[in-house]
């Protein structure tokens, strides 16, 4: 058996510890605005139909409950744009990262088989294709998505395509259009798509439209899939809660492969899902801590000699002060200010870092202070 080291890639942010002690020096206290992990509160009316289902001492469905599914297919329908969902459109996972670690496995890929993601992507694309021994590769989402001459991709023996709008890390949002130009071709030559589209609904300077959408996918759910989490819209990463949505020829496999796995999502958390999509309210309110949040960050990385780069949707900018990412890193760490470096997102990235917006409302003031 390999080891570990042979497979995987080493884990990004154990590299990032050095400079979090150096930015826990500062005498107001580190910033920490690296990993994104939501910091405001889990809205009530979602704990309390976490609490109201405490007593689960039976097993939950990997399919999850028949309420869970309607919340699901409405949320789909209502928010995406998406027609005619049925249970049969949906899956319930273990939040996000799980999906995209495991999916190529999931999907039978071996050796010879390709996998293909943004070359600026979530380094788990790379991880997952990696577990499953499958061949991996970055694309150009953005010139490819544009149909411009010479950035066509091979198709042969790439079965998964991965997609991400709006992308994380560096908020870039693909156009209707753009969208309809890649599952047009996908379809030509056969190609799956998993659109990972997790923070669609933080769109500040676009509005992110779904691979679901009829106008993108014409109706058809043919060879596609969307992802989505209630990590960010809700604060709830610390539930694992999230889904599939899209083509049941695709999703049925997964449930039966999912069953015989045991992943099945904790009924407390199914429950608590259905509040959550049940309820508009408190993402609004959230959008609107993270807007305060993002100006203000925005405004002050600009006058420290930033430059800000797509950063139209999601919970990131992308920022630059055309260096090495690492030089930019160890600055902002003597200032007390944690970011994540840009390389960690691929070697495109390598004069960019990346700044979450998922600070409290006084750490993001403290770090425009120092800024």
């Amino acid at each position: 058996m390999s080891a570990v080291s042979d497979r995987l890639p080493t884990f990004p942010w154990d590299k990032l510890e050095p400079y979090k002690k150096t930015a826990a020096t500062h005498p107001d206290g580190i910033v920490d605005l690296s990993v994104g992990t939501p910091v405001d509160p889990v809205p009530e009316l979602i704990q309390k139909a976490l609490v109201a289902a405490a007593d689960s001492p039976g097993y939950p469905t990997v399919w999850g409950t028949p309420e869970l599914r309607d919340a699901l297919t409405a949320w789909v329908e209502r928010r995406l744009g998406a027609r005619d969902i049925t249970h049969r459109h949906v899956l319930p996972i273990v939040g996000s990262k799980e999906l995209v670690a495991w999916l190529p496995t999931q999907l039978g890929l071996g050796p010879g088989d390709r996998v293909a993601y943004p070359r600026l992507a979530y380094p788990t694309y790379e991880v997952g294709a990696r577990l499953a021994r499958a061949e991996y590769e970055v694309y150009d989402a953005e010139t490819f998505a544009s149909g411009a001459a010479g950035t066509e991709l091979d198709p042969t023996n790439l079965k998964l395509l991965w997609l991400n709008s709006p992308s994380n890390p560096t908020g870039r949002v693909l156009s209707k259009e753009e969208l309809t130009r890649t599952v047009a071709w996908a379809r030509e030559h056969g190609v799956l798509i998993f659109s990972d589209e997790c923070y669609i609904e933080l769109g500040w300077e676009a509005d992110p439209v779904s691979v679901l959408h009829p106008d993108v996918c014409g109706g058809s759910y043919e060879g596609i899939v969307s992802v989505h989490s209630l990590s960010k819209r809700s604060n709830l990463a610390g539930y694992r809660a999230a889904f599939l949505a899209g083509d049941p020829e695709v999703l049925g496999p997964l449930l039966q492969i999912r069953k015989h796995g045991g992943m099945m999502t904790s009924a407390p958390t199914q429950a608590a899902v259905v509040a959550a999509l049940g309820d508009d309210t408190h993402v609004r309110e959230q959008r609107e801590r993270y807007l305060a949040r993002r100006t203000a960050l925005r405004e002050a990385l600009v006058r420290h000699g930033f430059r800000i780069e797509h950063s139209e949707a999601s919970l990131y900018l992308w920022a630059t002060r055309d260096e090495s990412c690492w030089d930019t890193v160890a600055h902002l760490a003597g200032l007390g200010i944690l970011v994540a470096p840009g390389d960690f997102y691929g070697t495109a990235g390598e004069t960019f870092v990346r700044v979450a917006l998922t600070a409290t409302d006084e750490r993001v003031a403290a770090a425009v202070a120092r800024l």
